[in-house]
C-alpha cells in the first residue's frame, strides 16, 4: 500500500473512530482529537481537569475502539515503584519469578499523578521514555504501542507532589478538560441514567497503530514549516536575543527543543487525519497550544495580571 492510500484510509478510520467514541463520550471533541494525535505519533499526554469529567471512561473507550490493552493506576501517597512496575517473588520451587505490574499494557491511565511521591513518578516517567523497565538488573521491554495518559487535578493542591518542569516536558500534550455545556450535560445525564448498553466496535489493532506511527514519521514536511516551528519555539525563550518585550515581561522560562520535535510530529498527524499529505503552518498553529502550554513557565507578573499560558501562546502565533 502506498503512503497516499494509507493516509486516505487513515482519514476514513479516524472519522469512524470518532463516531465510535461519540457513542459513549458526549462532546469533548478537541480533547479526543489531541489524545488520538498523541497515540498516532507515539507520544504521551497529560490531562488536566476537575473530578467527574469522565477521564477514565474516555481513555477506556478509546482503548476499546483501538483494540489495545488498557490498565488504570490510581496514584496515592503510599504507592511504591514496585506497585506499578512489578516485583520478583519466590515460586514454589524457590526460584525467583517476575510478576508484571500494571504498567505492562498498551494504554496506561495514570490517575492523579501528582498525588504520588517523586520516586514513583520517576519510575513511570522512565518507562514512558525508555519503553522498558529494569527490575533486579533485568530489563523488561514494554509492548508497543505504549501510551501513558496521566491526569492531574488542578484543585486540592495540599499534600500533592507537582511534576517538575523537566518531567512535564516528557509529555507531548497537556490537555485541558473543561466542563460540558448545558446541552452536552443534558445528553450525558440522559444516557447514563437509562438502562442502555453500548457496543463498541474495534477499528484498529496494536500492529495497525504501530503502522500509523511509522506512516506519520514518513510524511514529508516543507523547510519553511520547520523554520516557522523552530522560530515559534525560540520566541518563547526570554533570554534569547531579539525576543519581544511581551515575552521578556511575562515568561520566566521558555520551551526546549523537544517542543519543536513534538510540534512537527503533531502537525504531521493533524495534517494526515485531515486528508493532507504534508503539514503547513496552519497545522502547526492548530496543535501549538496543547504542546507549548506546559512548557512555558510564566513569571509572577503574568500571574498577577491574570495572563495564562494560552494567552501567551496566542500572542506568539
Amino acid at each position: 500500500m502506498s503512503d497516499v492510500t494509507a493516509i486516505e484510509n487513515l482519514v476514513q478510520k479516524h472519522k469512524a473512530l470518532k463516531s465510535e467514541i461519540a457513542k459513549v463520550i458526549v462532546g469533548q471533541n478537541e480533547v479526543v482529537d489531541q489524545i488520538l494525535l498523541s497515540i498516532y505519533t507515539g507520544g504521551h499526554s497529560l490531562l488536566i481537569g476537575v473530578p467527574g469529567l469522565a477521564k477514565t471512561l474516555m481513555v477506556n473507550t478509546i482503548a476499546q475502539t483501538l483494540g489495545l490493552d488498557f490498565k488504570r493506576i490510581q496514584f496515592t501517597p503510599d504507592l511504591m515503584p514496585s506497585d506499578i512496575l512489578g516485583s520478583e517473588v519466590l515460586d514454589q520451587n524457590r526460584n525467583f519469578k517476575f510478576i508484571k505490574g500494571p504498567i505492562f499494557a498498551n494504554i496506561i491511565l495514570a490517575d492523579e499523578i501528582n498525588r504520588t511521591p517523586p520516586k514513583t513518578q520517576a519510575a513511570l516517567l522512565e518507562a514512558m521514555q525508555e519503553r522498558a523497565v529494569t527490575i533486579a538488573g533485568q530489563q523488561h521491554k514494554l509492548e508497543r504501542p505504549y501510551f501513558v495518559l496521566a491526569t492531574q487535578n488542578p484543585i486540592e493542591q495540599e499534600g500533592t507532589y507537582p511534576l517538575p518542569e523537566a518531567q512535564l516536558d516528557r509529555f507531548m500534550f497537556a490537555i485541558n478538560l473543561s466542563y460540558p455545556s448545558i446541552e452536552e450535560e443534558i445528553n450525558i445525564v440522559k444516557s447514563t441514567t437509562a438502562d442502555n448498553s453500548v457496543v463498541l466496535n474495534t477499528l484498529f489493532s496494536a500492529d495497525a497503530i504501530n503502522e500509523v506511527q511509522s506512516l506519520i514519521r514518513r510524511i514529508p514536511i516543507a523547510d519553511n514549516v520547520v523554520d516557522y516551528t523552530v522560530r515559534l519555539v525560540n520566541k518563547t525563550r526570554p533570554n534569547v536575543e531579539g525576543v519581544s518585550d511581551f515575552v521578556k515581561n511575562y515568561i520566566e522560562w521558555g520551551a526546549g527543543p523537544r517542543a519543536s520535535q513534538n510540534l512537527v510530529l503533531a502537525a504531521k498527524a493533524h495534517a494526515a487525519v485531515n486528508g493532507k499529505f504534508s503539514p503547513d503552518i496552519e497545522d502547526v498553529k492548530a496543535v501549538a497550544p496543547g504542546i507549548l502550554r506546559h512548557r512555558i513557565l510564566k513569571n509572577y507578573k503574568a500571574e498577577a495580571e491574570g495572563i495564562s499560558e494560552d494567552n501567551i501562546i496566542q500572542e506568539l502565533l
